[in-house]
């Protein structure tokens, strides 16, 4: 929906102002000045929804951004531990028998798998934040610039 969708439908589904009288029951013979300042109203009001909705989709991409981040950290983490293991499983091997290197190998594989998955998540996730153009509302403001233009027309 739209902002002007949004204003002409917040009065029981009918057509209003943007002071929330129907539309249509303004006097008739309003002088260009009062159509002017009316526009000028409705203009404004749409402008401060569009921020209102950027901001809000912006927040959105913002948190994704931040969660995609941590988990690229955590993947970090996991990755210096699954490096360490390694190097304790290279000392373990030089220094005894198979058995315990093996054990610590087998540990560095499975903390390698755990940093493989936690990277491809958080590498989506940041992804799915940019671009940081807030698109919905862009299209949105795009669509309400079209019905303005169509009605000035008419």
């Amino acid at each position: 929906m739209t902002t002007l969708d949004f204003h002409r439908h917040r009065s029981n589904g009918h057509r209003t102002d943007t002071h929330g009288s129907p539309a249509g029951t303004a006097d008739a013979h309003a002088s260009v000045g009062q159509l002017v300042q009316q526009a000028s109203r409705q203009l404004t009001d749409l402008v401060r929804a569009e921020m209102r909705l950027a901001q809000t989709e912006m927040t959105q991409k913002g948190k994704r951004f931040g969660t995609g981040g941590g988990m690229l950290a955590a993947a970090g983490i996991f990755g210096f531990l699954a490096l360490a293991t390694l190097v304790t499983a290279a000392i373990a091997a030089i220094a005894m028998e198979l058995p315990l290197w093996a054990s610590a190998l087998i540990i560095a594989g499975a903390l390698l798998l755990v940093t493989a998955v936690m990277a491809l998540v958080g590498r989506t996730m940041i992804r799915k934040a940019t671009p940081a153009a807030p698109r919905r509302t862009m299209a949105s403001m795009r669509t309400d610039v079209a019905e303005i233009k169509e009605r000035t027309r008419r």
